[in-house]
């Protein structure tokens, strides 16, 4: 009986070898570049590889029917775009000709070159690139997710609850309109004070903002993590009276019944705050995911790398990139680029037997939108130093970065980035600085 399960086993491994291209090992799938996470990590580094490569020798492990340009939802939010907008079908950001396996990995096995699937499926790889994003954890606020089916609760951080930003300001009457940053790093840390800025010039073109208090509640000791930008921020918030910046408060609960939300002073744990609210928009706390957690992590549980070859720390087979990783730069699809072609090229050194060399320095941008025609782009690496692309002052609001955020940085990420052929401003950065960027 074992005989005959063996052979059935090859027979197998031959025929779908055979007829995809794809090895098998004891009836097990195996490829030769195991890219997890069909984001735009996972879809840039696989379009690198598969166009140089046979694609038959690469897979992406992703779920999701659906590709989000995530950064457009703050403008989702603002009503400046629409949700439909910010989607395309999965199969249609993916490398042509790349394995698409439709599934979640529940995790790792390293040691063995092996990744487990949700339907409990073993596949092997030769090199792995992890790239599976952060979890949203609006849970771990009392009252959450629950608060979002009652009225005046939004965030611009989830598909699920998106749309409601844009319904609060358009029902806003009169009150306080609060934002939230969490205790958690997060992914475009810009994002929770670009809503804030957005709802208080929507506020005031309809009429509405001698009637408001705009509160922003961060857990951060600092608006802005890169003093440049920090400082013209602060500017930003002294020319507008009604907005209000209270730092180390983190939202701990929130009692939809009453239209309360209660913050913890962090500096102060004894100490909580309770604000009524007539909007709360609520960026949640994040963390890896739970399949990480185990040989590839840190202690904490993100992708344990070396921040500077995106190569693991013990693992020299797996790279990762994006929101999953453990490296101290800003979360954003601007990092992501820019990471991306570290880990391509580093990936291929490995694969030839070399060492990587390829440096990634921290790079991130954020685009800060101030009102419906204004944003500082903020440019930064590992130091957070400014490492701007454009010979003018990026700390001044400009109309013409707002265009560069609404218009012009999707139809790169759309068209290029997923493609594998946007690898971040480096190079534009060196011409227009002639060299010394």
């Amino acid at each position: 009986m074992q005989r005959t399960v063996r052979k059935c086993h090859k027979l197998y491994s031959l025929v779908r070898t055979l007829t995809t291209g794809v090895n098998s090992v004891n009836g097990e799938r195996k490829y030769k570049v195991l890219v997890v996470g069909g984001g735009a990590g996972g879809c840039s580094v696989a379009a690198k590889y598969g166009s140089k490569f046979d694609k038959k020798s690469i897979a992406v492990i992703e779920p999701a029917d659906v590709h989000y340009y995530q950064p457009m939802w703050t403008l989702v939010g603002g009503g400046m775009k629409s949700f439909e907008e910010t989607g395309r079908p999965m199969s249609s950001v993916l490398p042509k000709g790349v394995d698409w396996v439709k599934d979640k990995v529940t995790g790792f096995e390293p040691t063995v070159n092996k990744v487990i699937l949700g339907n409990g499926e073993k596949i092997q790889y030769d090199y792995l690139v992890v790239a599976v994003g952060n979890q949203l954890k609006y849970e771990q606020i009392k009252g959450l997710p629950e608060a979002f089916n009652t009225p005046g609760v939004c965030s611009n951080y989830s598909p699920l609850y998106v749309n409601q930003t844009y319904e609060c300001l358009k029902n806003f009457k009169k009150g306080n309109a609060i934002f939230t940053f969490p205790s958690t790093p997060i992914k475009c840390p810009g994002a929770p004070q670009k809503i804030l800025y957005i709802t208080e010039d929507y506020l005031r073109r309809t009429g509405k903002l001698n009637n408001a208090r705009l509160i922003y509640n961060s857990s951060l000791g600092v608006i802005f993590g890169v003093k440049k930008y920090a400082d013209a921020l602060w500017k930003v918030v002294k020319s507008r009276p009604q907005i209000e910046v209270n730092l180390r408060r983190n939202l701990v609960e929130v009692i939809p019944s009453e239209r309360k939300a209660i913050f913890q002073n962090l500096d102060k744990p004894e100490e909580f705050f309770t604000h009524d609210y007539e909007m709360l928009h609520v960026t949640p706390p994040q963390g890896p995911p739970t399949a990480l957690k185990g040989d590839l992590s840190d202690p904490i549980g993100y992708l344990d790398l070396n921040k500077t070859t995106l190569q693991h720390t013990k693992y020299k087979n797996v790279f990762g990139l994006g929101d999953c990783a453990n490296t101290p730069n800003s979360k954003s699809a601007a990092a992501v680029a820019a990471q991306s072609v570290v880990v391509f090229q580093n990936l291929l050194s490995v694969i030839n037997g070399k060492e990587p060399k390829l440096v990634y320095d921290g790079y991130a941008s954020c685009p800060l939108v101030t009102s419906n025609s204004t944003c500082i782009l903020a440019e930064f690496d590992y130091n957070l130093q400014p490492l701007e692309t454009f010979p003018m002052n990026q700390a001044m609001e400009r109309r013409s970065m707002f265009y560069l955020k609404k218009d012009l940085v999707p139809f790169i990420y759309w068209n290029l980035m997923l493609k594998g052929y946007w690898n971040g401003p480096k190079t534009l950065r060196n011409i227009m600085h002639l060299g010394m960027g």
